[in-house]
């Protein structure tokens, strides 16, 4: 904690004053304070953060000073290049290259931070930015009952300080994904760092000539110059410098502290190691960016050592945005298991893999499936290690394929021209194992095949970052995994859906969002949309979400079994009549299972709003043996349910010849019970059908109902006996709508319905009872209307208003001369 002191206004209050004076400190410090179009009093009102730089820049000029000091370069000098950059409309590198939106937020982010920071006073450092005496240490921390002083030399360098990192506050990152453009918004930076000493770190030598490449195309060309170390001559006062990682953490301490207030650090997650995360400590004095398109390096996070956040862009945002190319996945069920392969450092053990994966069968089936699925596309292939790598290649160009192996054997001049050659496209696959998984960069490239999966997310995401830039000719980058198609993100193995936390994976479908803006529309899709998809999330409501958002393309044979069951209610109560043919097929064709059936089929005849698909799942379910308790539960629906109403008969039917085909497995009584039930339901048809075959019927029947007591149990006996006497259709119809008030009537009743036949001889004759379904026309029963000529309606309103008896016409003669009688209805006897 530091104490706050009053900070001394040196600048004049008037408006003409204080432009005057931002203008002498412009020339001084190389970076304007005043932008066209500001008002002085306002951006330069006492207690701004461009305020508190000009009062300290004529400070320093009143001193004699004649250039910024270190101190006040750290503090003010980015954060007036940052206003400057970013107070053109638009943002603009030296060579006129427009920064994109998200370029722009992190710059804006950045001077969010900076502005922020020159509200609280600077920290000592060792470079002359504050004096020693101007900030008093808080007596309270001077002893935390630790003393590291006694025991420094037996203690080892731990991965994090175990004191106060005096730097921390002056580190920051932002996340873009790969193949966003992180490199230009580097080049925002150091634009805005003109006057700026910049030291660019990145993890291979590759990326080293990468950034000079782009920054001399980019116009800073000139500044590029060598490590600048301690003891020499400052070649220029704004210097930019690219580096490894590796040559800092052993060189930091040689450098010049004085040389270089800006540390850009490419990858910063390749900076979390032990040796690089304690060199970035002791340069404690620059301000550090982080670049990064993932936070996570094993067990470290970047913001251990980049504390700060000024910018983060999801990776389905960038896509979004059309900032990246979108993403097609193929999912391949792997030929060789991966389960004895352990995890060492965060990913699959190189050596075992290698061991489980590189045979001459599989490496032949890779090159087959690559060019029977992409021909001649672009794109990189990922082994597991280098001899698998080439292995490989040469099975691929055995298959008629144009590839290449590189590892960190092959030499630099080599590596170049292969690389050279890939993007003239004389080689269309590049085959590696870990080279070519971050810093290179190829537009062209369309295809990334994971042939060695890995089980880290930082891997991964580099990986498909190869393929992620966008290009004229190519639609959507295709990732290759070989994982089951049903994979959860529970694998070991990492994949593109569980990377992107996705919910489903329908083969050949963008993952990533669609691009507002469709700019290659005149890319050919290498990779197309299947008709079916699976939900792999692992989280049970997304996935029952999924099956009840896109039932109509889920494929069941990659749910469980109760998965299945959910799918088919939900198919059941929502299948149109029109989609039956097809849906079926998910049935015959063995993709679901036979509970899954039976459970579509009861949904559908339960809750499916069309009658006919009802009737039809109803004589389908029927169709098949049926245990006991769903046929229950098809009676009580077919005789209760209001959805059965206008059915209700057909529905009767059906189940009573399922009862005379013997298709219901349980006990003789309750299937006797089940067709009476069924029978008394249908009483109204079954009347009807009594009455018309033996007259005597009605009779008996109201005899039977409107008594009591002795004189109903003889008019029970007398019916029972009719019964008897008739045919097994009469009887069944006569006895299926008697009801007794008495135990000895009903016990007379039950015992005509034993001796009228079996079961299932009685099933059947009451369904003869009923009538068959009406067959289903196929014209429409919507009548048409004629069209009538022109002048034929006139004519017809006027003949008709003669006609009329009110008008006095008379009824038009016949050609007998006798008047034409009107027609008359047909009587009902007629």
């Amino acid at each position: 904690m530091h104490e706050a002191t009053e900070q001394p206004t040196l600048a004049p209050e008037a408006a003409d004053g204080l432009a005057a004076s931002a203008l002498q400190a412009e020339a001084w410090a190389g970076e304007p304070f005043l932008h066209p179009e500001e008002d002085p009093g306002v951006v330069l009102a006492p207690g701004t953060a461009r305020r508190r730089a000009l009062d300290d820049a004529l400070a320093e000029m009143e001193k004699g000073a004649d250039e910024p000091s270190y101190g006040w370069k750290i503090r003010y000098s980015l954060m007036l290049g940052l206003e400057r950059v970013l107070s053109e409309k638009p943002p603009r590198l030296a060579s006129g290259t427009e920064l994109r939106r998200h370029q722009i937020d992190a710059l804006a982010g950045m001077l969010t931070e900076l502005i922020a920071a020159t509200q609280v006073e600077p920290e000592l450092n060792g470079n002359g930015g504050t004096a020693a005496e101007e900030v008093e240490p808080d007596e309270e921390e001077e002893d935390l009952g630790v003393h590291l002083e006694g025991v420094l030399e037996e203690l080892e360098l731990p991965e994090t300080p175990a004191g106060r990192d005096p730097g921390a506050g002056r580190r920051y990152r932002f996340r873009h994904p790969t193949a966003s453009g992180k490199t230009i918004a580097a080049a925002g930076f150091v634009e805005a760092a003109r006057t700026l000493g910049v030291l660019i770190l990145t993890h291979r030598r590759l990326l080293v000539t990468q950034f000079h490449r782009e920054l001399t195309a980019e116009g800073y060309g000139e500044r590029f110059v060598d490590a600048i170390e301690k003891g020499q001559k400052l070649p220029r006062s704004n210097p930019v410098t690219v580096q490894t990682y590796a040559w800092f953490a052993r060189h930091w301490g040689d450098l010049d502290p004085t040389a270089y207030q800006l540390v850009i650090c490419d990858e910063a997650h390749t900076a979390l190691g032990e040796k690089t995360s304690a060199a970035i400590r002791g340069f404690s004095d620059p301000i550090y960016i982080g670049m990064t398109a993932t936070e996570q390096l094993i067990a470290k996070q970047v913001s251990d050592v980049f504390p700060a956040s000024i910018d983060e862009l999801p990776l389905g945002d960038a896509a979004r945005r059309g900032l990246i190319a979108p993403l097609r996945c193929l999912r391949v069920p792997p030929a060789a298991a991966i389960s004895s392969v352990p995890i060492v450092g965060g990913d699959f053990e190189e050596r075992a893999l290698a061991a489980v994966l590189d045979h001459h069968a599989l490496n032949q089936a890779a090159a087959s499936l690559y060019r029977d699925r992409f021909e001649s596309t672009p794109g990189i292939v990922y082994a597991a290690g280098v001899e698998h790598a080439y292995n490989l290649a040469k099975e691929f160009r055995a298959a008629g394929i144009k590839a290449e192996a590189v590892s960190g054997k092959t030499p630099p001049v080599q590596l170049a021209e292969t690389l050279a050659a890939y993007e003239r496209g004389e080689i269309n696959v590049l085959i590696n194992a870990m080279l070519l998984a971050e810093g290179w960069n190829s537009p062209r490239a369309t295809v990334v095949m994971h042939l060695a999966p890995t089980a880290s997310r930082r891997v991964y995401q580099q990986r498909i970052g190869r393929i992620m830039r966008t290009h004229p000719r190519k639609e959507a980058g295709v990732v290759v995994d070989f994982v089951p198609k049903a994979a959860t993100h529970n694998e070991r193995a990492i994949s593109l859906h569980s990377l992107l936390d996705a919910d489903f994976y329908r083969e050949g479908a963008r993952v990533t969002p669609a691009p507002r803006r469709r700019v290659q529309r005149r890319a050919r899709r290498k990779l197309s949309p299947a008709p079916w998809l699976v939900p792999v999330t692992p989280d049970v409501k997304r996935r029952l979400a999924v099956i009840t958002r896109e039932w109509q393309r889920i494929d069941p044979r990659f749910l469980d079994d109760d998965e299945q069951r959910y799918w088919a209610t939900i198919a059941g109560r929502n299948v149109r009549f029109d989609e039956r043919v097809e849906f079926v097929k998910k049935f015959t064709e063995g993709k679901a299972n036979r509970g899954a059936l039976e459970q579509f089929l009861m949904a559908c005849a339960a809750e499916n709003p069309n009658r006919r698909l009802r009737l039809t799942a109803l004589a389908d379910r029927v169709s098949m043996t049926i245990d006991r308790a769903s046929f229950d539960d098809l009676v009580t629906l077919v005789t209760q349910a209001p959805t059965w109403d206008k059915d209700r008969v057909q529905g009767v039917r059906t189940l009573l010849r399922a009862l005379g085909d013997n298709k219901v497995d349980a006990p003789e009584q309750i299937l006797a019970r089940w067709t009476w039930r069924l029978a008394r339901a249908t009483r109204k048809v079954q009347d009807r059908r009594a009455s018309g075959e033996f007259p005597e019927a009605k009779r008996l029947l109201g005899a039977l109902a409107n008594s009591r007591g002795h004189r109903h149990e003889e008019n029970a006996a007398k019916l029972v006996n009719a019964a008897l006497d008739q045919s097994r259709e009469v009887g069944a119809a006569l006895l299926a709508s008697a009801e007794g008030y008495t135990p000895r009537a009903n016990k007379l009743i039950d015992a005509a319905r034993e001796r009228l036949g079996t079961i299932q001889e009685v099933a059947n004759a009451l369904a003869d009872n009923l009538p068959a379904p009406k067959a289903q026309s196929g014209r429409s029963r919507r009548r048409r209307r004629k069209r009538k000529k022109k002048g034929q309606g006139k004519a017809q309103a006027q003949g008709a208003q003669q006609a009329q008896p009110g008008n006095g016409a008379a009824p038009p003669a016949s050609q007998d001369g006798a008047k034409r009688e009107p027609e008359t209805a047909p009587t009902a006897e007629a």
